[in-house]
């Protein structure tokens, strides 16, 4: 114990007495004080005027504090407090200090707010008696009342909160839900802290036109399992008169380090789901839910890797007959496959794939007008490449030899009367590439400028594949990646022709001190020696009809690319598709964002794909209206409360069709120790189908949020959008149980 003053009277094992500029410091416990008596017998100590406790970032100050030093034990009268963890705290009319870990203030209130002139904070918990025990991560205030602008919005005889960063079971703030397919919603969850490594989260919902359902979250970690499964029931849908549910299981095993077995299960109860309860549907394709068990093996031995797997892999699609549908996947059931890569002789590299895959169309469903996908069967392919690098930091050739083989037997029969068939396709290329660098200006400013011009040369020999089914191949999307590929399609049964050179350039502009990239240009064409047969446009129901002829085009569509971070507020991007042919634009993509300060963005984004889309995107994150900081300190010890209010949103504008596509809208409001928001959403289901939404939340820092939670939509939705808080964690993991 260290005891500083301005004076100090002492009797040696008796009684110490320090007066003026009293200072104590003992471990984490740091206290001052205008006088200060210490009791070495009862090792106690009594603190009068101005007296402050730090302890463990967390701070208490008032009048008097008795305090038995060595038990942690003792009283305060009329404090203030605050707290480091959740940045908040209040006042009280006495503390009492039972040990280390447990404490009991009367009288307290709680808040993050600012007190101007003895006002009422904008919000603030009142309780009759608040009783923390950090062993036990318990806080339990009788007689709660929260008042937010002067009006009691929430009120318990009984509350209780975790004090730490632990998970506690109780109930979470409730959430409320507003859009046109199920009306006004209301959900309450329940968390409940089975084991350190077991959680469940329980969540009644009444909605006014659906009626009563549950949704369940269980997440699991073992030591070699892992996963959540999530579920919601809605035993009787007053709209549809029809029980409602959704299944959604995520899991991963690791025997051991080379065995893991990985599930997505994701299932719902009809075709309209997606439409009615989009939230509660966590896949990227809503329209898609996948079941897919994987087992798999790995062997490594040196520089070469051995995989064996097998899984199993079906769809649920959901679309009735309506011009709306979407093509489905082919299943794989089974799929079982051996993958292998590695090198030899140091210099050579290879790779090879075996697979035999039972493909199969999901359930009975509709399909799309004029849609027709064949039947079902089985195929065993191979795909193996050898290649090797030649070259240093300047230059660089990689020649590779392939081979795509593979064996088909269908369902049904072939278009040319054959239930079997196969083809084996051989592919050469040359792929090389030159570095050059240079010291320039850009616009008075010192960079580094590259130029990296590339080359790839394509040799695959023609083979009919007209007469054979097609699994899973699709045309790559035209772009900077796939003009550099061998192959013009994805997956495996489609192989283009090809006697073809792809020829780039690209030229970056690199600052001289950081390496940033402040501009990017770059061009890239293909030319074609022989004409192609095997051609995107030609599917396998056409290939051999009169509208499916060889092509006698020689050079591709010329790709034009710009990316620009000159000025640091500005980002600027843009890609061309441009036909010489016609000397018109095919494809376009042209974006910009300028953000010249925290929560201040506007991003606006063209897309246009000539004959079948043209789009307008625009979104933003900006402040509108500012209130200027209150003078008085914050209570607690925070930083002055200050209001901003903000406008953010993101709205999407075809303009081929001259419609509102999706538009999410909405305001925020900042105080400081408090955030409001509304947002608006509407979401398009179909050609004349809209979902439209309505979400309300208030964000008491410090302590929790209730409402409706719009941050996800807008996080994934507004380019550049930040959250007005990013130590907001708390507020999440802090349950209120009744």
């Amino acid at each position: 114990m260290v005891l500083e003053a301005d004076s100090i009277d002492a009797r040696l094992d008796r009684e110490a007495e320090a007066r003026g500029n009293v200072e104590l410091r003992q471990g984490d416990l740091k206290l001052r004080s205008d006088t200060l008596r210490f009791t070495p017998a009862r090792n106690e100590l009594r603190a009068i005027g101005n007296v402050r406790i730090d302890r463990a970032g967390d701070r208490y100050w008032g009048p008097e504090l008795t305090l038995d030093v060595e038990r942690y034990a003792g009283e305060f009268i009329a404090p203030n407090y605050w707290l480091a963890r959740t940045g908040a705290g209040g006042s009280a009319s006495r503390a009492v200090f039972i040990d280390r870990s447990r404490s009991r203030l009367y009288d307290a209130t709680y808040t993050s707010c600012p007190i101007d002139n003895g006002e009422e904070p904008d919000w603030v918990l009142k309780a009759d008696s608040v009783s923390v025990d950090i062993e036990r991560n318990e806080g339990v205030a009788e007689g709660a009342v929260l008042r937010f602008l002067g009006v009691p919005i929430l009120g318990l005889p009984r509350m209780s909160f975790p004090v730490t960063g632990e998970r506690k079971s109780g109930w979470l703030p409730p959430n409320v839900n507003l859009d046109s397919r199920s009306g006004f919603e209301v959900s309450v969850p329940y968390y409940w802290n089975l084991l350190p490594n077991l959680d469940t989260t329980i969540t009644p919902i009444v909605s006014n036109r659906r009626g009563v359902a549950v949704a369940n979250e269980l997440r699991y970690l073992f030591e070699k399992h892992a996963g959540s499964l999530r579920t919601q029931l809605l035993p009787d849908d007053r709209v549809e008169r029809e029980t409602r549910y959704s299944f959604d299981l995520q899991h991963e095993s690791r025997f051991d380090a080379r065995t893991t077995a990985l599930a997505n299960i994701q299932r719902v109860s009809d075709d309209d789901y997606w439409k009615d309860f989009s939230r509660s549907l966590p896949s990227i394709t809503q329209r898609l839910l996948p079941q897919d068990v994987l087992l798999l093996r790995r062997y490594d031995r040196l520089d070469n890797d051995l995989d064996v797997y097998a899984r199993l892999q079906r769809w649920q699609v959901l679309q009735a007959a309506d011009p709306d549908g979407i093509a489905p996947p082919f299943q794989r059931s089974p799929q079982v496959g051996i993958r292998a890569t590695g090198r030899f002789f140091d210099a050579w590299h290879y790779s090879a794939e075996t697979e035999v895959n039972r493909f199969s169309l999901p359930e009975a469903l509709p399909l799309p007008a004029g849609l027709e996908l064949g039947s079902g069967g089985t195929r065993w392919h191979v795909l193996a490449g050898i290649e090797r690098r030649f070259g240093n930091s300047g230059w660089w050739v990689v020649p590779r030899a392939s081979v795509n083989s593979a064996y088909y037997e269908t369902d049904e029969a072939m278009r040319d009367g054959r239930r079997s068939g196969g083809r084996t396709i051989p592919t050469f290329s040359v792929d090389g590439g030159l570095l050059f660098e240079r010291d320039a200006k850009l616009f008075g400013r010192a960079v580094r400028q590259t130029l990296e011009p590339r080359l790839l040369y394509v040799k695959t020999p023609y083979r009919d594949q007209g007469s054979l089914p097609n699994f899973d191949s699709a045309a790559k999307d035209f772009n900077f990646v796939s003009i550099f590929s061998r192959n013009i399609f994805s997956g495996v049964d489609w192989v283009s022709d090809a006697n073809q050179i792809t020829a780039g350039a690209t030229s970056r502009f690199l600052d001289a001190q950081s390496g940033a990239e402040l501009l990017r240009l770059g061009v890239a064409q293909r030319y074609v020696f022989n004409s192609q047969r095997i051609l995107p446009d030609c599917l396998p129901d056409a290939q051999n009809t009169a509208e499916c002829q060889r092509s006698e085009r020689r050079l591709s569509d010329l790709l034009l690319l710009g990316s620009s971070r000159l000025w640091p507020a500005w980002v600027l991007d843009g890609t061309v598709e441009y036909n010489p042919s016609t000397s018109r634009s095919v494809r376009s993509v042209l974006s910009g964002r300028y953000n010249p300060a925290p929560f201040h963005t506007v991003a606006l984004t063209y897309r246009y794909a000539r004959g079948l889309s043209e789009q307008v995107e625009l979104g933003w994150q900006w402040p509108i209206y500012r209130r200027e900081p209150t003078s008085a300190a914050a209570a607690a010890g925070g930083a002055p409360c200050k209001g901003t209010l903000y406008g953010v949103g993101r709205v999407n504008y075809s303009t081929l069709e001259s419609r509102l596509t999706d538009a999410i809208v909405g305001l925020e409001y900042d105080a400081g120790c408090w955030i409001g928001r509304i947002v608006g959403e509407r979401l398009s289901t179909g050609r004349s189908e809209a979902t439209t939404r309505l979400m309300i939340q208030l964000e008491l820092v410090g302590l929790s949020r209730l409402g409706s939670n719009p941050l996800s939509t807008l996080i994934d939705n507004v380019p550049g959008y930040r959250l007005l808080r990013d130590d907001d964690k708390p507020a999440d993991q802090a349950p209120i149980t009744p």
